[in-house]
């Protein structure tokens, strides 16, 4: 094989890795291909940002915040011209089934609107192009709000962009959303398991679910996995872990 053959074959072996393709073997000039699956583990300490791309007219900054090394999601200048929500991909993160454990700290940014709550979350089974996925979130400023109606508004499950939160209230309020104890802008366990079409949405190291949903919107399929806010919220991520289940691994 000549040089000029080699490179041009290592390119595109580069890029079907980064596809979830690798190479088996070269046989006679020939390259055979075999589709595998993320590893069963995956960690991130975010030590840079690479792999990490921010969508919907934010950018993101590594920053030390309570002491913890983390990931700070900024509005841009331009994002009144995109979506409320900011969301940054984590490359090679594809998802089915298993557990998401995260580390958040959420609070209303200055100068947003007094009626802010701090959302922020986790975004998976992210299809292509960023716009359709299942996020699990919480409010951390109705965690111990004096009113009862806002406790129940703590943590939330919707599906974006056919099932936002106004239409699974009104729709069938008190399903996607629940109470748990939170804090504003303190560092918060997040964990989501995952099986099928069924999500179970945890705080704090709690033994039991603070959220039940039977029925994800998308079903059941796959995605990426993207940190999530929404653009009203200073948002911190410092530490992110996917444990996917057997059926996924290798």
């Amino acid at each position: 094989m000549s040089t000029t053959r080699r490179r041009m074959l290592h390119t595109h072996v580069m890029r079907a890795v980064h596809s979830r393709l690798l190479v088996l073997a070269f046989a006679g000039g020939s390259v055979t291909l075999a589709a595998v699956q993320p590893a069963p583990v995956q960690e991130w300490t975010f030590a840079s940002l690479d792999g990490i791309t921010v969508t919907n007219g934010g950018r993101a900054e590594l920053v030390t915040y309570r002491g913890r090394r983390a990931v700070h999601l900024i509005v841009s200048p331009d994002h009144a011209a995109a979506t409320d929500n900011i969301a940054a991909n984590l490359a090679g993160s594809d998802f089915a089934n298993g557990t998401i454990e995260a580390d958040v700290a959420g609070a209303p940014r200055a100068g947003a609107a007094g009626d802010s709550r701090g959302f922020i979350g986790i975004a998976l089974r992210v299809q292509p192009g960023g716009q359709r996925y299942e996020n699990f979130y919480v409010r951390p400023t109705n965690g111990r709000a004096d009113d009862q109606l806002r406790r129940n508004h703590s943590v939330q499950y919707t599906s974006e962009p056919d099932f936002p939160w106004p239409r699974l209230r009104e729709e069938t309020p008190g399903k996607y959303e629940s109470y748990a104890d939170l804090e504003p802008g303190v560092w918060t366990a997040l964990k989501i398991v995952v099986s099928g079409r069924r999500g179970e949405f945890y705080v704090n190291g709690a033994s039991q679910p603070c959220l039940i949903v039977n029925d994800l919107k998308l079903g059941d399929t796959h995605g990426s996995v993207a940190l999530w806010a929404h653009s009203s919220t200073d948002a911190y991520f410092s530490r992110l872990i996917i444990r996917r289940t057997r059926a996924e691994a290798p």
